[in-house]
């Protein structure tokens, strides 16, 4: 599949609908954007209304421009927009891909969301894209993305040091994770089995 057609790819499975954030979003987003807890590891914040319109600006944008593929999260079971998670550092000529930017609302973390978003990204990458590797990255203080991640079946790898600013002026210490393509059987078959299990209180962001 040509990578070129990312930009308006909807990606879906009985439990969630993933498709590119749009400007007519914003209202739905506005209704559970603004939580401070979301935010807390991202390099970037939506604490204002002006802080929202640069968030999904930038997330239109990229999808634009083919820097990143943002999307909007809607949990089937109500309906309504969940959370935001993205493809970025699109790499295709490597078969490489990242996901992260993930976040949920809190209405609709401990309900299986989180794991379903990250089941449909991966076996579209994976089966769909043909990536080799899926790629991934948190704040080393972010404990509770690091086990979202290690729970999933990605692979710790290390740590990228001093690796960018957070609001505040931190220096953050990055932690990636990856998953390979000869490894997504396993991880596939980790994700449906654990999918069918009451999901944890508490799900990844960041």
């Amino acid at each position: 599949m040509s990578w070129a057609s990312l930009s308006s790819v909807r990606l879906e499975n009985d439990h969630v609908l993933l498709r590119p954030l749009t400007r007519q979003d914003r209202s739905a987003l506005a209704e559970i954007a603004f939580d401070e807890e979301i935010w807390r590891y991202f390099v970037a914040r939506v604490v204002t209304e002006a802080d929202l319109d640069t968030f999904l600006n930038t997330a239109v944008d990229d999808i634009a421009a083919g820097r990143r593929v943002v999307f909007g999260v809607f949990d089937k079971s109500d309906g309504r927009l969940a959370g935001s998670m993205a493809y970025g550092n699109l790499a295709e000529a490597d078969r490489r891909i990242e996901i992260g930017w993930s976040w949920l609302g809190a209405d609709h973390r401990g309900r299986g969301v989180n794991r379903w978003a990250k089941f449909v990204l991966l076996e579209h990458a994976f089966e769909r894209l043909e990536c080799e590797r899926v790629e991934f990255k948190t704040d080393i203080l972010n404990v509770q993305a690091r086990h979202g991640l290690a729970n999933i079946g990605a692979t710790e790898e290390g740590v990228f040091r001093s690796y960018n600013y957070m609001p505040g002026g931190r220096r953050r210490d990055a932690i990636w994770f990856s998953i390979l393509n000869r490894e997504w059987p396993v991880v596939r078959d980790g994700l449906l089995a654990g999918a069918r299990l009451p999901a944890p209180a508490s799900e990844l962001i960041g």
